[in-house]
């Protein structure tokens, strides 16, 4: 009976393991629904209050717009329509939006790893075929960038474009005629190009689309010395690559090639380290998650794979085949994480990054250490690569072991109290609240957002759409219940309105050396700053400030539009400078307490 059930087991596994890991969060995030613990940072304090802000006023689609936000910013400075994930918040409603794009990610990951997979082993597939649905689960499962899921998810469907295009093979239409020779026709393959033409509306530029751009340049470099002949399918393939995220991003390239303003870019400052800094760098991005891209690798899938180096290379040695170990996949995979996180590491070397952004002056400013964002994708193929060799020992004890190390990798993923883990938080905080009757201090959704709050606020002031600024309230907060502000967060603005803001934090900026240091040398989160040196904007239920009063320039404020101040705390010292207590507001399903205060 037993032995039985093992025999059933090892024939769907995978289906049971995806199943249960894709049916397990679905149960839990329409459960808790708007009371999901979703991560603020960089996430719903960035793209879903910028996309909210082109919603609340018309700015999808708009040209010659302007977006109130950081006191007015060109529509051309906010994110494309014509992306997969912006697309899901025109059409729906901004949770949903948010928890379709959180579970199109998994699917997506899953069948352009395994299309990958498929389309690089043939026949040889069925055989891995369930290692390659774990490798595809595990990968879909990563708390990647949530903005970006897709464009990390459909990192193997675009290797699949490029291996399809190179290998000149045909283009699957239905009722295609074949030529004369009993071959598909010769046009049928050109129509990879038209799928490569259409990619960016997966991806996006600035993380992903300029370094699949660089890769394949460089392997149509070292493919047509290999070949001893140029590789035009692959230069016409970047050629058509380029040109669709010229079509898909026109906002991007033209606020990038056509605009001679300068942006907050011009000022960053970026780390300069020495040898010893840079190298910690690399060794930290090899070994440990990096922000935006966390692989959750090194509890199980880092010492997976060192073992079997270890033991393929000991392997091979002893049969005198040493050099066959670099013609196999798992080197060249590993190779390029390595690399990876060599260019990370050269980004904090002044030298070098002021060299790359002299010989290319367009990307002044541009992060080009972000070739780390390709690594979650080749831990997980290299990963599967080692699975793989246990299934091709063909021992039934090998097969179980890697499906159990499949299954190890994805409960890994799911219980790592990671960044953008959102289903981790939410399971550990909705049970913290169950078993200590208490509220948590972080916020869900729900509550950071709390419409039903600043519906009441704005219906009772009559809100004409005057420029606006939160104190202790996330300017996020406000953007998204359709509040101008003069305030807010974003990568690239107009270097003049960051002097002007600097001019409004001035009490508070030359007061706190650190907002000298975070304001002055980064700038992208225009905020109003305490002068007790506190952070106020973390998505906390209590969150003290020391110091009650506000530390603005007031005159500032009015001159830049300024009417509304959004306040967690009451404020002392206001009438003095020009402000008064318009209301104090509170609601049921809200934990702030609003003090807001207006100005003439």
């Amino acid at each position: 009976m037993v032995k039985r059930f093992l025999n059933w087991l090892d024939g769907c596994w995978y289906l049971l393991l995806v199943g249960g890991c894709i049916g397990l969060q679905a149960l839990v995030f329409l459960c808790f629904r708007e009371e999901s613990y979703l991560t603020v940072q960089d996430n719903l304090d960035l793209f879903v209050a910028h996309f909210q802000v082109l919603s609340h006023w018309d700015g999808w689609f708009a040209r010659n717009a302007v977006m109130p936000m950081l006191g007015g910013i060109d529509r051309n400075s906010l994110a494309g329509e014509w992306n997969l994930y912006n697309m899901l918040f025109i059409i729906l409603p901004p949770f949903w939006a948010y928890l379709t794009g959180y579970f199109l990610k998994i699917f997506l990951s899953l069948f352009s790893f395994t299309l990958l997979a498929r389309d690089i082993y043939g026949e040889a597939y069925a055989r891995c075929r369930g290692i390659a649905w774990a490798a595809g689960l595990c990968y879909g499962l990563l708390p990647l960038f949530p903005a970006y899921g897709l464009c990390f998810a459909s990192i193997p469907l675009v290797v699949f474009l490029l291996r399809r295009i190179y290998l000149r093979e045909p283009f699957p239409v239905p009722g295609k005629r074949r030529g004369a020779d009993g071959g598909p026709r010769r046009s049928s393959w050109r129509w990879w190009y038209a799928a490569l033409f259409a990619y960016p509306f997966l991806s996006y530029f600035s993380y992903f689309g300029f370094f699949l751009l660089a890769y394949t340049v460089c392997a149509v470099l070292l493919l047509s010395v290999r070949d001893r002949r140029f590789c035009g399918r692959l230069a016409a393939a970047a050629a058509v690559l380029a040109a669709g995220y010229v079509c898909f991003e026109n906002r991007l390239f033209l606020q990038m090639l056509f605009s001679d303003e300068v942006t907050i870019r011009s000022t960053m400052v970026d780390a300069d380290l020495d040898l010893r800094g840079v190298l910690g760098q690399i060794r930290e991005s090899f070994l440990t998650p990096v922000f935006h891209a966390s692989s959750d690798h090194l509890p199980l899938v880092l010492p997976v794979c060192a073992l079997f180096l270890i033991w393929r290379t000991v392997e091979l040695l002893r049969k005198k085949e040493g050099k066959r170990l670099f013609r196999e996949g798992f080197v060249g995979v590993m190779g390029l994480i390595l690399f990876n996180c060599l260019v990370y590491g050269l980004y904090f070397c002044g030298p070098f990054r002021r060299l790359f952004e002299t010989l290319v002056p367009p990307l002044k400013g541009f992060q080009f250490n972000r070739t780390v964002f390709f690594n979650p994708f080749l831990w997980y193929a290299a990963f599967f690569l080692v699975l793989k060799y246990l299934y091709d020992r063909r021992k039934r004890w090998t097969a179980r072991l890697a499906n159990l190390l499949a299954c190890a990798a994805a409960a890994v993923i799911l219980l790592t109290p990671a960044v953008y883990n959102e289903f981790y938080w939410t399971c550990y905080h909705q049970a913290y609240r169950a078993v200590k009757h208490t509220e948590v201090n972080l916020l869900n959704y729900r509550e950071y957002y709390s419409e039903a709050l600043f519906e009441e606020i704005l219906a009772d002031i009559d809100y004409d759409s005057s420029y606006s600024a939160g104190y202790g309230l996330n300017p996020a907060v406000l953007e998204y219940n359709g509040v101008a502000t003069l305030d807010g967060y974003l990568g690239l603005y107009p270097q003049s309105y960051k002097e002007a803001f600097t001019k409004l934090i001035w009490p508070a900026y030359e007061r706190v050396e650190e907002w000298q240091t975070y304001y002055g040398e980064w700038g992208a989160r225009a905020y109003l700053y305490p002068g007790s040196g506190e952070s106020i904007y973390n998505p906390y239920r209590v969150q003290p400030l020391s110091d009650p009063r506000l530390y603005i320039d007031a005159e500032q404020f009015r001159s830049m539009g300024g009417r509304y101040l959004f306040s967690r705390y009451e404020l002392s010292g206001m009438p003095e400078m020009g402000f008064t207590l318009r209301g104090v507001y509170t609601h049921p399903q809200s934990p702030y307490t609003v003090y807001l205060y207006e100005t003439g």
